[in-house]
């Protein structure tokens, strides 16, 4: 009984170790971690964390940021300019990782549009923005970035807490006597591995993004205006204007079928009517005269 109440004080005072100790490493990792750790590129363009000096790098190297631009252009060709942007991308060691094209129709013709999701690495983003304001005509160009530098710290530190709870409460996993104990200590436990996945994942977002870049490029060939019709082929032309002569031809003969009817009533009532003017016009006439 003596050792079990041990066991469970053990286990108390892990955790409430734990809580506190990753409220101190959270306030010093975001209050004085530029002090302490930086983030420098690797080889890949990938973020990690080092203990340094304090300033022994730069500190453009010791900052963690996320850039990401969206551009805009007009182009020639659609097909074409996608190509050169899966190019230079893949020139710099991206690649695309989505893409969409449409057909547009105006004024009877046809254009196609679309935008590509570029990756490129962090250290060549103004080099592929540059490139791919040469595609085309420029229409609209945004560019930002957010330093995730702090928050890769926090995570860091918590990270390092949780990792020793792990180890300590496998230690009291190991001798753990009783059911109870093996069962309250496993539930801990998996929380704290559960919290540890979640940290690392977040982290592993956060570098993936300062390592790489992300680009939305918009491509849109000119629309087609509306057509000039001196622009119109000869053949063409000759063959629309005899289609047009039928046509109106076609519609006379339906408009006289229509008339027919109602000329021949209204046309009757009418002739009608002048033989009654003219009759009573001549009888009025002879009464005058006689």
């Amino acid at each position: 009984m003596d050792n079990r109440l041990k066991l469970l004080s053990v286990a108390l005072l892990v955790v409430l170790a734990g809580c506190t100790g990753g409220a101190a490493d959270g306030g010093a990792g975001s209050a004085g971690g530029a002090e302490s750790v930086s983030f420098t590129a690797d080889a890949s363009g990938s973020a990690e964390a080092e203990q340094t000096g304090g300033d022994d790098l730069p500190q453009a190297q010791r900052r963690a940021v996320i850039k990401n631009g969206r551009i805009e252009l007009t182009v020639d060709e659609f097909n074409e300019s996608r190509d050169a942007v899966e190019s230079t991308a893949e020139s710099y060691g991206g690649y695309v990782s989505d893409s969409n094209e449409y057909v547009n129709r105006r004024s009877g013709g046809t254009y196609r549009s679309g935008q590509l999701v570029v990756r490129v690495p962090s250290e060549d983003f103004s080099a592929f923005m540059t490139d791919m304001k040469a595609l085309g005509e420029v229409e609209r160009v945004e560019t930002n970035s957010e330093d995730v530098t702090d928050q890769l710290v926090d995570i860091e530190a918590r990270l390092s807490n949780l990792r020793a709870q792990r180890d300590r409460l496998r230690d009291l996993y190991e001798s753990a006597n009783t059911t109870e104990d093996v069962l309250a200590v496993e539930e801990r436990l998996t929380d704290v591995q559960t919290e540890i996945e979640r940290l690392e994942a977040q982290k592993q977002s956060l570098e993936d993004r300062v390592a790489l870049s992300t680009v939305r490029v918009s491509l849109s060939e000119r629309p087609p205006g509306p057509a000039q019709w001196y622009d119109t082929p000869v053949l063409q032309a000759f063959s629309e204007s005899v289609n047009g002569a039928f046509v109106a031809l076609r519609a006379l003969v339906v408009a006289v079928a229509y008339a027919v009817p109602y000329l021949v009533v209204f046309g009757g009532l009418l002739a009608i009517l002048g033989s009654g003017v003219v009759l009573a016009g001549r009888a009025a006439f002879r009464r005058l005269t006689d």
